[in-house]
């Protein structure tokens, strides 16, 4: 039996065990359970309605936002953190402090998604877009999630082979994180809560470590301030530049989006009651708030190290201090003038030459915590996605499994052919392709939490849909202006025209989303044929077991 109410704005259904949800165009089987993560959900504590605030309530919705911000602290924004100091000293803090911001509010509109429709958007995206699109958009996250997931793997190794001085070889290292993530991974069954203590032991661990680095090389703190405050970049050219887009698509992270409005799943909320929605959103905000506030600041503990003690430095200059402490990988630096490049590996290497193997170790541990955490959601991420575009009803080993494999190949292959010693410009080269699919990320989720009929109150409203449609043409313009940069570096006419090919499926699939998502914003004259329709958001009393 199907019954229909209003309620508040909102249609409310209730839903007989015997009749799928007819929401869903391809509903899940009532009788199969599926979860992940979600197998139990954290109950929110009974206060006076009449208090603002309440320190319970926010400790029952802490947890998705910690583990949220664990992309922001992953091997691939510490290595572009490092960078970015070696290169431009302290100039482009203001560009990290205005990237976090960003992602903050970002991360608001997946949060908000998630609580309001009780749907991820990989889920809402299977709802809405036809299947070619559908699919096409699922394989720009599934890269975009394959490009973190090299840079989290193998900064994993990196670690590993810092800590045992060589002896376990990157393609060893890892062999080691695939296991071990696959034992992390199941600790949810011990309970949710475990789980997320789990993470917060690991950021813990990062903070001490990259906490310590500051406080041993005690960087100049009115430099840090200005460069953090003044949005300017004296002297810089094409490197900064490059290095400037590289913290964006760092810090920002499409499939990061994804996993926000599928974490806040787990906190159990009355849908139907528009206050508890409203409170949900609030308290999500603050958590969100405060867990950005302390990868912000791991991060700037970074930048700032590399900055005090290696701008500027020559390959000579730390070659000649590598030898005269004894160090074994005094050889990785050439006796040249050069200024400095370093990666993760050479970054630690650096600090053990010049402020001791203590520095060389602590380093190597936060590396090891910053991999190990964000490979575990990593894995989450591809999960979410890959049953909301695909809406898979696997048994979850099987979920885990496809995964970890469709990430891990291409992993396995650097690992093996590359050596340890030579990863340099594999960062930079994921960190612009994981901005190239910002736009996969922020026009969906700009897009449904527009539409009146899906966010009912809590839609976008026109500050937010205006300052989202900016930022979604600064992100495609800035892509669009390193696919030139790049394209014009080539010297084969056969790339020449491979590379044309692809911008131009590139932007006409982007068009086709901004052509969607202007409709949802109010421009409806683009809807000529009436062919994009929004059915209305639906609450449901009884649910099956997959939660969509």
């Amino acid at each position: 039996m199907l019954t229909v109410q209003d309620v508040s704005g909102l249609i409310r259904v209730s839903v007989s065990p015997q009749e799928p949800d007819f929401y869903s165009p391809v509903s899940p089987d009532p009788q199969e359970p599926v979860s992940t993560y979600f197998e139990e959900k954290v109950p929110i504590p009974d206060d006076d309605g009449t208090k603002l605030f309440s320190f319970r309530k926010l400790w029952a919705f802490t947890g998705p936002g910690f583990l949220m911000s664990i992309a922001y602290l992953d091997p691939g924004n510490i290595e572009s953190d490092l960078q970015s100091g070696a290169i431009a000293g302290f100039k482009l803090l203001w560009v990290l402090l205005v990237s976090t911001i960003i992602g903050l509010l970002l991360q608001r509109l997946a949060a908000r998604l998630g609580v309001v429709t009780g749907m991820h958007l990989a889920e809402v995206c299977h709802r809405h877009y036809p299947m070619v699109p559908r699919i096409i958009l699922w394989l720009m996250v599934e890269l975009a999630i394959i490009g973190s997931d090299m840079q989290e793997v193998i900064g994993c190794a990196i670690a590993l082979n810092l800590l045992s001085v060589g002896r376990i070889p990157l393609w060893a290292g890892v062999l080691i994180t695939i296991i071990d993530t696959f034992v992390f991974l199941f600790l949810d069954k011990y309970g949710l809560r475990k789980l997320e203590a789990f993470f917060g032991f690991l950021i813990t661990i990062m903070a001490l470590s990259f906490g310590y680095e500051y406080v041993r090389v005690a960087p100049d703190q009115a430099a840090v301030l200005k460069g953090m405050f003044v949005p300017y970049c004296s002297g810089c050219g094409p490197a900064q530049l490059e290095q400037a887009v590289g913290i964006v698509g760092a810090v920002i992270m499409p499939h990061n989006i994804y996993l926000h409005s599928a974490l806040v799943k787990s906190r159990d909320i009355n849908r139907a009651n528009k206050k508890e929605v409203k409170e949900a959103n609030k308290y999500y905000f603050i958590e969100s708030s405060i867990a950005l506030f302390i990868s912000f600041l791991i991060n700037v503990f970074v930048v700032a190290v590399f900055a005090e003690a290696f701008y500027g430095k020559t390959n000579m200059e730390v070659g000649q201090k590598c030898n005269e402490t004894g160090s074994p990988h005094s050889k990785l630096f050439p006796a040249n003038n050069e200024t400095l490049e370093v990666d993760i590996y050479k970054g630690g290497v650096v600090l053990g030459c010049f402020f001791g193997p203590a520095a060389l170790y602590i380093w190597a541990i936060g590396i090891l915590a910053a991999g190990q955490s964000s490979t575990m959601t990593g894995t989450y991420s591809g999960q979410f996605v890959m049953e909301g575009f695909l809406n898979l009803r696997w048994s979850r080993f099987a979920r885990v499994l496809l995964t970890r494999s469709i990430a891990i190949f291409p992993t396995l292959l650097v690992a093996v052919f590359e050596d340890v010693q030579h990863l340099t410009g594999m960062n930079d080269f994921l960190n612009v392709l994981q901005s190239m699919q910002l736009p996969f990320a922020l026009i969906p989720i700009l897009t449904f939490t527009s539409l009146t009929s899906l966010m009912n109150d809590f839609a976008n409203g026109l500050v937010w849909k205006i300052s989202g449609g900016l930022l979604i043409l600064v992100v495609c313009a800035i892509n669009m202006y390193f696919v030139v940069v790049d394209v014009t570096a080539l010297n084969s006419t056969i790339l020449y025209v491979f590379s044309a090919l692809l911008s131009i499926a590139y932007l006409s699939f982007i068009i086709y989303l901004v052509w969607h998502c202007l409709i949802a914003l109010g421009v409806s004259c683009l809807d000529c044929r009436g062919s994009v329709q929004y059915p209305p958001s639906v609450l449901v009393d009884e649910q099956p077991e997959f939660d969509s």
